[in-house]
Parts: C-alpha cells; structure tokens; sequence
C-alpha cells in the first residue's frame, strides 16, 4: 500500500471517528435532556378503550387555582376530572350520551363558569339544542332553555367567544347538515342580549358533512376574531366584521388551495407580534385498510357502513380478538360459526370488546348469509388454521387479532404535508419546508406550547397511527432562525393497540411551570404525560394568570396577552387552541423566559379594548392580573 493511501485512510478513519462522536454526542445529549413521563396516580382513568370526542377541555372550573378538566367519551357521556392541587380525581359523569363540542365561559357574567355541550342528533333522526350547565363550586346545575331555544339540530361545533368587541361571550352553534334543511345554512352565530340571553343574531354561509370544524383567530390584527372552518373541501377564512357577521376572504387570505385539514393552531412562530397557523392534514381509514406487525404477529383493521369480508386469517386452533369496536347498533351483535349463534357479553357492550374463541365453538361459516337482513359480525372457524371475519355493519368498526401468521401487505396511501403559513399583514405564505416540517403523514391533532421554556412555542403533533404498532407523537421544538427540530425519544406514546390517534391538549396540572400533556386516542384511551425535559427545568418561566378587565369585569377569554423580557416578545390569546369543535378557558398562560432573570413587561388587552401594563420582576412564578 502506498504512503498516499496510508494517509487517505487514516484521514478517513479520523473523519468517521470524529462524525460518530458527533452523532453519539449528539444522542447522548438528547437522551440527557428528559423526555416526557405517562403518569398514572396523578390521572386515574377509565382503563377501557373508548370512542373519543375532540380534545380534552381545559379551565379552572372551580376555581379553585388548578385547572380541570373536561373529557368526552363519545356516545357515553362527559365527565369532569377535578384537579386536586396537583393529582386529577377519578373521572366523575356530568351528562351521558352523545355529546360532541364542548366550550366553558362565564356568558352572563354571574362570577360562575358556565358549560356548553352540543348533543348529537341521531344521524338526523333526534335533532336537539345544546345542553348548558352553571358550574357552583364542584356541582354543575343544569340551565333551563333561552326564551327563545338555541336551535335543534345534530350538534358539532360550540365555541364562546367576544365576536362584537362589546365585553360579554357571544357564542358560535354549528351542526352537521341534516338533509331535512334541504341546504339551509345551520351554522348559528348567537349574540349576547347582556342579560344572561344568547340570540340568534346571524349565520355563516352552509357548509357539506363536517365542515364545521373550526379555528378562532384574528389574523388581520384588527382585534376582531375571525374565523376559519375546515373538515370538508377546501378550508374556508371568514373575516370577522365586528357586528358578528363575516365575510369570507379564503383565496385573498391562502396562498393556495388548502384541503384535508384536521387541526389548525395558533402560533407566533418567531415572535413578532402577529399570529401564524400551523396545520394537519390527514385522512380517515379506508374501508377495509388493515395493518400487519410481523414481529408481534398482530393484524388491525378498519371497516365502515356496509358489507366486507377479509382474507381468512391463519391463527390456529384459537381466534384472540382485541378492542373490537363498532357503536350502536351493531355493537354487541356477534354470529359465530356456521349456525350463527348468538356471542353474549356480560356488562356493558360500548367499550373495546376481548373475545377468545375456539374452533370446535366456532366451526363453519354460513353459506350465503343475508348480511344485510341480520346484521353484526360473522366469525367462523374455516379450516386450515384459518379464520374467516365477515358482515355487515351500520357504523364504523376496527379490531386487532392476535397471532396471525402472515397477511398480504395494503397499500396504504400516502400522507399528507403539515403547513406552517407565516403571517404577513393578515395573508399567509407558505414557510413549511423552509422550517424544516415537512413529514408526509396521515396527522390528526396538534397543540402548541413552549415545552423547554426557551421563550419559542414548540409543535406536538399527533399522528392518526396504525393499529397495531406503538402512536408516537411528533414533538416539534422551535430553533428560531434554523426552524423547527423533530425530537426523538421524547416519551409522548400511547401503546393501546386498536386505538387511532385523535386528540390532545397542554396543562400545567402540577404548577410546576413545566407544560404538560393530554392525548385522548379515539377507540382507546386518554393519557397524561408530565413534561421531564430539563431545558424546562433549567431555563426561566413566567405564568400569567389573567383574571377580568379592569374597569368593566369583562371575562378574560379571548383577551392577548404579550410578554417582553429580554428573550423577546411573545404573545398568546387566552382560549386560544387547536381543538376542533369545543373552546377551552385556560387563562393560566405560560411563557419560557429562557436564562432571562431581568423584569418581563405584561400588556393584556381584553376583549372589549381594555388594557393593563405591568412589570414583574420576579420569574418562575403564578402572577395574577386583573379582577377577581
């Protein structure tokens, strides 16, 4: 070997010395810097898989200094998590049934919270108003109608908010269009009488399946809210006018087209005082589109209304079935074998089901079974080790059996880009791919928060999944100028096998000024995970807890609140979230400060145009501003 390849491979050698020292440094680092912990004394929970609604509510309820919690099992009811000075109790049901958005203010501005829930309609069969409740110390007291009903309809989306600039909640009633309307808009936009009346004042253009879903923001900076509806077709901007009508302005505010949305939030992405949008895009599963895990031999499917039928699945002697979901009225309805006999189930039948069949139970299938005339579920033992799954369903419906051993790959389709859209006197531009977040995935959720209090508002996405394979979330941190940073081994994961990821939400439930986190998977469960991150630990933080306007008494909803420390300016809308159909009244309102330990100016502006300034010069502290 010559001298001059000596030197080229021990050059060579050194590089890749040096590169892996990086890159184990750089692991080592992150490893070092936490992550976050499920907990589980601090939350105790329902351990059945559930159906899921939208993100959890978060407000202190009542107010007693520690924000609760609201969470909706979807066609079960709602239940109230109470926080417990830092530890959750039991969930305890407010209102069974099917609920959907849910929104918490203080409309007649009585110094009690009140609880809007929307109610399902039936699939258009059993129209009916929103459910409203006063919350008095721990008891929630059910309100009688309006004078005039809000109206019947198969509710979705409830949002209070200050639409007119006047100081009391107005409040947003959307519903899925009932075919009985035959095209007549049915999202409602009611205003408050200021005598404890809300008055159906205006409605915005109709909209087709569930494009109600909606985000409140302002982003012309004009102090009046606007809104953007989403969940269908294309994503539509309205501009709010201040008298509680809107115009829409979709191809004067969007670069482009923008389709398949399932979540949108609020971010002030690089501080400089105007609010940006991040995105997720996804669809739902496919009929028929299954999941195969060779390692755990697991196989996870998807179906919906109608008749299918999958491949026969070769498991043996014994068919192990996992959280095999399908709501009313299929949900307990289980033919097995060739003479279709009934499966009974002890207890309730709304949760994930566990079934062990054998085959000398289950021998045989029917010969031209008449699905459509006895409907539900057919299971039989076919011969072979194989098993074959079959019937027709009126709902939605997903499972996980275990020990299959081998099945076709599905062509599963491909995701979709999340979008960042920078803010640029009230239109966007498209700054996804300069940030660094492009990820082609199928996401369902998002939530933005500074999770290492650097004083830069971090993304947490949450992935639709894949049945039967662990749902890691993708947590964003913010690198300023050099974009977003996806982190790797941060702990957010839910493990439940049959679930689909759906929502989630921040709160620091323990005041320990570290942001914490709520997942909810739809078809399994919700999970609390404490933020462990030592960024978080070690760099400053400030939380304002925004109280009412000054002069006026004017709730604190919706007001802004901007922070400037020597970090930099930071702003944040109380109410301000990535949920879909409900609004959340977290007036806590955190800000990382980073290694500032010099005094942080706070301006809050309310609703109504009522400002207060104040200095602090404390950090790492709850400061209260306002009224009581």
């Amino acid at each position: 070997m010559k001298r001059t390849d000596i030197n080229f491979l021990s050059i060579g050698l050194t590089l890749v010395v040096l590169l892996s020292s990086v890159f184990i440094v750089e692991i080592s680092a992150q490893q070092d810097n936490g992550a976050f912990i499920e907990v589980f004394k601090e939350f105790p929970r329902q351990e059945k898989n559930l159906r899921k609604w939208d993100a959890p509510v978060v407000a202190d309820l009542d107010q007693d200094g520690y924000q609760d919690l609201l969470i909706n099992d979807h066609g079960f009811g709602i239940q109230v998590q109470w926080n417990n000075k830092g530890k959750f109790a039991k969930p305890y049901d407010i209102i069974m049934g099917d609920l959907h958005g849910v929104s918490v203010g203080d409309f007649d501005n009585d110094g009690n919270l009140e609880v809007i829930m929307s109610r399902g309609g039936g699939s258009g069969s059993n129209a009916r108003n929103s459910k409203m409740y006063r919350v008095v110390g721990r008891d929630f007291i059910p309100l009688p109608d309006f004078k005039e009903p809000l109206a019947l309809m198969r509710g979705r989306t409830v949002k209070f908010i200050d639409g007119d600039n006047d100081g009391d909640l107005d409040l947003l009633n959307f519903a899925f269009p009932d075919s009985a309307k035959k095209g007549a808009s049915e999202n409602y936009v009611y205003g408050n009488n200021g005598s404890g009346e809300l008055i159906l004042h205006a409605t915005l253009p109709a909209i087709k399946v569930n494009g109600q879903k909606t985000a409140v923001t302002d982003f012309n900076g004009d102090t009046i809210l606007d809104l953007i509806l989403y969940g269908h077709g294309k994503t539509r901007a309205f501009k709010g006018n201040g008298d509680l009508t809107y115009t829409e302005v979709t191809d004067k505010v969007f670069p482009y087209a923008i389709e398949e949305t399932t979540s949108i939030c609020e971010i002030d992405y690089d501080n400089d005082g105007d609010l940006d949008l991040f995105i997720t895009r996804g669809k739902d599963y496919k009929s028929g589109q299954n999941f195969y895990n060779p390692e755990t031999k697991d196989w996870g499917f998807f179906t919906t209304r109608g008749e299918f039928q999958f491949d026969d699945l070769e498991t043996g002697d014994i068919l192990n079935l996992e959280n095999f979901q399908s709501q009313w009225p299929n949900n307990d309805t289980y033919f097995i074998g060739e003479a279709s006999y009934d499966y009974e189930f002890e207890g309730e039948t709304h949760s994930g089901k566990d079934i062990r069949l054998v085959n000398s139970d289950a021998l045989g299938f029917p010969d031209n079974a008449n699905y459509k005339e006895k409907r539900g579920w057919y299971i039989g033992y076919v011969g072979n080790r194989k098993w074959r799954i079959a019937g027709f369903l009126w709902a939605p419906a997903t499972g996980v059996v275990h020990g299959v051993k081998n099945y076709k790959p599905y062509d599963h389709p491909e995701g979709f880009n999340d979008i960042l859209l920078e803010n640029s006197n009230g239109t966007f531009k498209d700054v996804t791919e300069k940030l660094w977040l492009l990820n082609k995935e199928h996401t369902m959720a998002s939530t933005v928060a500074d999770f290492n209090n650097d004083g830069l508002k971090d993304i947490l996405v949450i992935r639709r999944g894949k049945l039967v394979f662990d749902n890691e979330s993708i947590l964003y941190l913010n690198q300023g100028k050099a974009g977003f940073k996806a982190v790797e081994n941060h702990g957010i994961v839910s493990k439940e096998l049959g679930a689909i990821g759906m929502a989630v939400e921040v709160i620091d439930y323990n005041q320990d000024g570290k942001v914490d986190v709520v997942v909810g998977n739809e078809r399994g469960k919700w999970h609390l995970f404490k933020n462990d991150l030592k960024d978080a630990e070690n760099n400053k933080y400030i939380t304002i807890e925004v109280g009412k306007s000054p002069k006026s008494n004017v709730s604190g909803l919706g007001a802004m609140v901007e922070v400037v420390s020597c970090s930099g300016k930071q702003i944040y809308r109380i109410g301000s979230t990535g949920s879909q159909y409900s609004q959340g009244f977290n007036n806590f309102v955190h800000f990382g400060l980073g290694s500032c330990k010099k005094a942080t100016k706070v301006k809050i502006t309310w609703s109504n145009g009522e400002v207060l300034n104040k200095t602090i010069k404390d950090y790492n502290k709850r400061v209260f501003i306002g009224n009581k």
